[in-house]
């Protein structure tokens, strides 16, 4: 089979296919025939070398894939020869309280840049019957993570997404299936209309409008927005901050911007907001966001789509950071 490794972190040139034997299935394990991956601002940030939770040289890259079961091991009964999977973020967090100690791939695990992949059948969730591949590919890291930061928002609440990446794009989906009402910031005016297309109800230019809780304030008959979904990290937090409802909650999901403006503790303090970090979600929380993404036929948003022998490319078109939607690699 063929699979992409990643030598040397920090040279792209080191991440290249090589031929490799195929693994025997074992115990509990499947043989999955990988049919698309996407990738992740996570992934840019692994081959950079600056993943700050491990990573481990001569890896096979990426998180997220979906292909079909080729053949099962003994003890298997969750899935059958044929059946269309996908990955779980955390091999290893089935539901409940997050695990001491979180499995990833890249670290523990090779991941999904690859023709085969070898796997515990725990560590899959079924295909929404409604997607294709590349469409399911892209929903294990920033689709779950989007639906974790929206869990909660009810009927008419106002949602304030940033920026438009696989996360934001996402929660603009998932607020609007639960009836909120939702408001995007983005760089570019030209963006405006397919926000709008995707359910955006009210659109800031963060570029041209720098203090956008005044613009969100305005939006919201001076209230605030009810739920934040925050990627930004210290670039945006501070207006967060400021654009958060009193008794609101801002789900910190990213830290897309190194470097901003220093919180305001007292205003912190005074919002009365909830302010809660997301770690994506376990396989139980995926299956549940599997079953609203089946039943309101939500369509993930791709910006593009690159051959499995292009990867590099994928690579090239997410660090550009002129991207709509997610990135993914097929065969």
């Amino acid at each position: 089979m063929k699979v992409y490794r990643h030598s040397q972190l920090g040279n792209m040139g080191t991440l290249k296919v090589r031929q490799e034997t195929l693994p025997e299935v074992g115990e509990g394990q499947v043989l999955v025939l990988v049919q698309a991956r996407s990738l992740n601002f996570r992934d840019i940030i692994v081959a950079q070398g600056h993943y700050p939770f491990g990573i481990v040289e001569n890896h096979v890259p990426l998180s997220d894939g979906a292909g079909v079961i080729q053949a099962v091991g003994s003890g298997v009964r969750r899935f059958a020869v044929g059946d269309r999977v996908m990955s779980t973020f955390f091999p290893n967090w089935f539901g409940g309280r997050i695990p001491d100690h979180r499995e990833q791939y890249q670290n523990e695990h090779d991941g999904w840049l690859r023709e085969n992949l070898v796997i515990s059948a725990e560590a899959l969730a079924v295909v929404p019957d409604h997607l294709t591949f590349e469409e399911a590919s892209t929903l294990p890291c920033a689709a779950l993570t989007a639906w974790s930061a929206v869990s909660g928002v009810a009927p008419g609440d106002t949602v304030l997404t940033l920026g438009t990446g696989g996360v934001s794009l996402f929660a603009v989906q998932f607020a609007k299936a639960l009836g909120a009402r939702v408001i995007s910031t983005t760089s570019s005016n030209d963006k405006f209309d397919k926000l709008t297309a995707l359910g955006a109800d009210g659109l800031i230019n963060y570029r041209e409008t720098p203090e956008w809780h005044k613009a969100v304030r305005e939006l919201t008959g001076g209230l605030g927005a009810d739920r934040i979904v925050e990627v930004g990290g210290p670039a945006t937090i501070a207006e967060s901050v400021r654009s958060i409802r009193e008794g609101g909650q801002v789900s910190i999901v990213g830290a897309l911007g190194l470097n901003g403006e220093a919180i305001d503790i007292m205003k912190l303090f005074f919002s009365q907001a909830t302010y809660k970090v997301i770690s994506v979600g376990s396989r139980s929380d995926l299956e549940d966001m599997n079953r609203a993404v089946l039943a309101h036929k939500i369509r993930p948003v791709i910006d593009s789509v690159f051959a499995f022998d292009d990867a590099l490319s994928a690579y090239d078109r997410l660090a550009s950071r002129d991207v709509f939607g997610k990135v993914v690699i097929r065969n």
